[in-house]
């Protein structure tokens, strides 16, 4: 790549964080290249609180203004984003709640219930009419889940497994169910459990409801429903529900491995806002599997689809294959914002190894952003000692797809 192009892609960059005082402008050594790091507050406690139709739980995902932070730098209304690793859809939901096409990836079917459902959205009263329409039955769950639920509260959930088709207000009575299943409050239909991202396993619920001394209680499984319903959709408008509808019908909903994605066309893609599992801290499919069942969706079949990496060079490799789809389906122009974790406390830098791995499918590292907040001495981060530590730190590497 051509020395002016590199400058164009980072002048970018440096003419938004330049107006801001604060903004910390560093540089790090990677092989024979100077790459740009700029540390700041960049977003949360700068923009605006995030809509509530956010408001779902999901292990290891980031704020809503993380991605809105670099939509609303890097593309325009009717420009098309994508997240090969949705989880949640915090960045498809963010993107169309901003006007902009989605392209939702995630090799977890659970994605695309807990993405999709949310940019079709029925009323409160088509909610509460069909919530009415369900007639619980006493039957009882295909495994044991005493350790979990009242068994009464078991009978009303294997009622909505049964009874649940594929409509607009089933679906998203499914997806606040799935939401709902298990956590540590009232509003969940379990005992208390772990936080509301996980399942423990039968086995570990056993123990903690032995070391608590607790019996899992009745929930009403219809009234904890209609609440979150209720929560969910304070922010959303007829205008809104109507926008996010005419988005969902013109965007791709997959559940592919991001290293195989065909169907995505050739550059099409304006800008990707996505964070790669890390090595394997987190087991995905593991600590989704009762929301799996509950879907109908094999947990272990998933499993063994999601990449565990047990090395940095083994997860190199596979983000090697990602990288090389994200180049084909970029629009020339467009750019990558790659949140790339802490791993092992800071020991393992995933930039170091993310940077190469973007330059060699042929994109321009345009920088580094760092966003921290409550730090007090920034100037040192990623491998030099700091006086503190700052807390809700995030870390991506930009790339620009040179025209």
């Amino acid at each position: 790549m051509s020395a002016v192009s590199i400058e164009k892609a980072k002048a970018v960059l440096s003419d938004f964080v330049l107006v801001n005082q604060q903004t910390n402008i560093d540089s790090f050594i990677l092989g024979k290249e100077n790459y740009t790091k700029f540390v700041n507050e960049f977003w949360t406690a700068k923009q605006r609180q995030a809509n509530s139709i956010h408001e779902i739980s999901y292990r290891a995902c980031y704020k809503p203004q993380l991605p809105r932070f670099f939509i609303d730098l890097f593309t325009r209304k009717g420009d098309t984003v994508y997240d090969p690793f949705a989880g949640r859809g915090t960045t498809p939901i963010e993107a169309a709640l901003m006007g902009r096409k989605i392209v939702s990836n995630d090799v977890n079917p659970l994605s695309v219930i807990l993405t999709k459902s949310r940019l079709n959205i029925p009323t409160i009263d088509n909610i509460e009419k069909r919530l009415d329409e369900i007639k619980f039955e006493s039957v009882g769950a295909d495994i044991d889940l005493s350790m979990f639920f009242h068994k009464k509260t078991e009978h009303e959930l294997i009622s909505f497994k049964n009874q649940l088709i594929d409509t607009e207000v089933d679906n998203w009575i499914r997806m606040v169910s799935t939401n709902r299943l298990t956590g540590h409050s009232a509003g969940f239909f379990s005992g208390y459990t772990l936080p509301p991202n996980q399942a423990a396993s039968q086995k570990s619920q056993i123990a903690i409801n032995e070391r608590l001394g607790v019996v899992p209680s009745y929930k009403d499984t219809k009234e904890i429903i209609l609440k979150k319903s209720k929560s969910l959709l304070r922010d959303i408008n007829s205008k809104l529900r109507y926008d996010l509808k005419a988005v969902s019908s013109n965007s791709i909903f997959s559940s592919l491995d991001s290293r195989e994605t065909s169907h995505i066309v050739d550059n099409s893609i304006n800008l990707t806002v996505t964070s790669p599992p890390f090595l394997n801290i987190v087991k995905y499919a593991t600590d989704n599997w009762l929301r799996c069942w509950f879907n109908d969706i094999d947990a272990s079949e998933v499993e063994s689809r999601i990449s565990l990496c047990r090395t940095v060079e083994t997860w190199s490799n596979i983000m090697s294959g990602v990288f090389g789809e994200l180049y084909r389906i970029t629009l020339p122009g467009g750019w990558v914002a790659f949140e790339v974790g802490e791993v092992n406390n800071g020991k393992i830098k995933l930039d170091e190894y993310v940077v190469p791995l973007g330059l060699k499918s042929g994109f321009i590292c345009a920088g580094i952003m760092v966003n921290s907040q409550d730090f007090t001495k920034t100037s040192n981060i990623w491998g030099v000692n700091n006086m503190k530590i700052g807390t809700n730190t995030n870390r991506i590497v930009l790339f620009h797809k040179p025209k």
